[in-house]
């Protein structure tokens, strides 16, 4: 049997409070205009105190799972990408396993930061086209805000907490592999050689205490369009497309300005571009998802249509995947 991953449902979930680039800016040196011209961000949210991430990871996943028209008993597999777990162990999917009432199958979190969406789609892809598992979440979900070093300028103005979720279905493929439906091929990478461009400086066996983000912005940007524009285009030769002929773009919501330099790059159509990093900052693991889910509740993301998505994170961790919504 052929099996494929179909995309079968998404949600998101965001946080209540929002945080403005008007209030950061009353305790660091920076302003709203400062922060739009360099980031493209406007505002973010924050968890409130007591929401843990896999509280976002439930909320969005439930959002999901409607929108699949599936239930708890119908889920076997479930992946959590996280680099803000609620707890060392357990895994925060186990977590989320028990919240929602799924009481089979196996559930893991995938550790890859900002390309955890990503990681965690291909490793769940793998499963479900070898036949072990029917049916997948796989979800992003951070509470990045308290890892966030609120004194750093660089970083502060950036981050964001949120949730976004998948549900992903085995199915049979027939006919023709790129007019199919589901997920048609991934690409993953790392380089732990740059892992100091983007890291947190804290650890359970370093420090003993969570850490704070620390970047090297300008050397990670020069990587981040060079890299993800790599990805991109290798996911398009093994399909036989090129990224500028693909219906959607659904980029990791990193910064505007790298989003900027890798649609120029590549030649993409700006207005298939699905951007939410005005509103959302960058929710890391939870922002490919978030998009993607808002661009299917507004309409614009269509069954059929071909979506690219990647990402650039922590490690470094890179790739890019094509599937038909």
């Amino acid at each position: 049997m052929n099996l494929r991953s179909l995309v079968a449902g998404s949600g998101g979930y965001l946080p209540r409070r929002v945080l403005t680039n008007d209030e950061i800016s009353k305790t660091v040196d920076t302003n709203d205009e400062w922060i739009r011209e360099r980031t493209g961000i406007r505002e973010r949210r924050i968890a409130a105190d007591g929401e843990l991430t896999s509280d976002l990871a439930v909320q969005a996943a439930e959002a999901a799972m409607s929108d699949a028209g599936v239930a708890a008993a119908d889920i076997d597999l479930i992946i959590v990408a996280t680099t803000t777990p609620d707890k060392t162990f357990p895994a925060t999917a186990a977590i989320v396993q028990a919240k929602l009432g799924v009481d089979k199958g196996a559930a893991f979190d995938v550790q890859a930061v900002c390309s955890g969406f990503l990681f965690a789609l291909t490793t769940a892809d793998n499963f479900l086209r070898a036949g072990a598992h029917k049916r997948a979440l796989v979800i992003g979900a951070e509470t990045f805000s308290r890892i966030v070093d609120w004194t750093d300028r660089a970083t502060c103005v950036l981050f964001g907490d949120g949730a976004g979720a998948v549900v992903l279905e085995a199915t049979e493929l027939n006919g023709d592999t790129l007019a199919a439906r589901g997920v048609i091929t991934t690409e993953i990478l790392t380089d732990g050689r740059l892992a100091n461009l983007l890291h947190v400086d804290g650890g359970v066996s370093s420090t003993g205490t969570a850490g704070h983000v620390r970047m090297q912005g300008n050397r990670l940007f020069r990587q981040a369009v060079e890299r993800i524009s790599s990805a991109m285009v290798t996911v398009g030769k093994r399909a036989g497309v090129a990224p500028s002929d693909v219906d959607w773009f659904v980029p990791h919501q990193a910064n505007e300005r790298i989003l900027n330099g890798v649609v120029e790059k590549l030649g993409l159509k700006r207005d298939r571009v699905v951007s939410t990093i005005a509103e959302q900052g960058n929710t890391s693991a939870a922002s490919i998802p978030l998009a993607y889910a808002a661009a299917r509740q507004d309409g614009r993301i269509k069954d059929g249509d071909l979506v690219m998505i990647e990402a650039l994170g922590g490690g470094l961790t890179w790739g890019a995947a094509l599937f038909r919504a």
